[in-house]
């Protein structure tokens, strides 16, 4: 299948929802899928944006730009994720938790919108790794167009080079809780440290990035390009310098550089250790 097979696909998926409630964070696939369902169903199309201390306000300042430039109809309500029973300990289903808590609030705006339909952003490539996300968008009755239409995460970024939006070279982007291994404690502070780490590391110029919370150790993620700029003397010594400001102790530079889902590394482990404290128990 083409690529513009795949686009009219996606038109015309959403054409037939008839009104969309899109959960939009001002990434690359919720803005395509936004800006699409918008051109086709006008003001039957909204945009409902959680706010948290997951979220950077940068990207939520984005959103609220987004929205504002295109005269979409945006929600922005409050999903504290860390509200949530558990979630703080971050167990294996943290996104499990977080999204339907979330679709659970955007559902509330949808309906009181006359609103029918709720959509996610999530893609063909979001269907390989571990995401128990999806696992709440089937549960809570949300559709996922990108997904449906077959489309990847380049195909997105293809089309929204083609519709001129400022998103489509944009950096991949997951909350902030996703920093961290599963079962280490996720806390407003440590949000804090991450975001500040990150947003020093985006206005040095590196362009996809993570900064991992390893405790009192902050192991960055860099995409090859980055690494050039990272290991200047200098900027070493800044980047440095900043993260022991922030609050850690130790700062490394991860060899493999960026790659999505790499805190999954570690589920088999946290696995195998909840499955032997479940057998202690018997």
């Amino acid at each position: 299948m083409t690529l513009a097979e795949k686009h009219e696909n996606l038109k015309r998926y959403l054409s037939d929802l008839g009104s969309v409630a899109v959960a939009f964070s001002s990434g690359v696939d919720s803005t395509f899928l936004l800006k699409t369902a918008h051109d086709l169903l006008g003001n039957r199309a909204i945009a409902v944006t959680a706010q948290s201390c997951s979220f950077p306000k940068r990207e939520l300042d984005e959103a609220i730009a987004f929205c504002r430039r295109e005269g979409i109809t945006h929600v922005v309500c409050e999903s504290e994720e860390l509200d949530i029973e558990g979630f703080s300990h971050n167990p294996a289903n943290r996104c499990y938790l977080c999204k339907t808590e979330l679709f659970t609030k955007i559902w509330a705006e949808a309906r009181a919108h006359g609103i029918a339909h709720v959509a996610e952003g999530s893609n063909m490539d979001d269907t390989g790794d571990y995401r128990p996300g999806l696992q709440a968008v089937a549960e809570q009755g949300v559709t996922s167009p990108l997904r449906h239409a077959l489309l990847t995460k380049a195909e997105i970024r293809e089309l929204s080079r083609q519709l001129g939006l400022p998103t489509w070279d944009k950096q991949s982007f997951a909350c902030l809780s996703s920093r961290f291994p599963y079962g280490e404690e996720i806390t407003p502070e440590r949000l804090g440290m991450i975001d500040k780490a990150e947003q020093l590391l985006l206005d040095m110029g590196l362009h996809q990035v993570r900064v991992r919370h390893h405790g009192n150790l902050a192991r960055i993620e860099i995409d090859p390009a980055g690494f050039a700029l990272l290991l200047d003397e200098q900027n070493r010594e800044k980047v440095h310098a900043a993260l022991r400001a922030i609050g850690f102790t130790y700062v490394a530079l991860d060899l493999l550089g960026y790659r999505t889902g790499s805190m999954n590394e570690t589920l088999a482990a946290v696995r195998s250790a909840a499955s032997g404290e479940a057998a202690a128990k018997l």
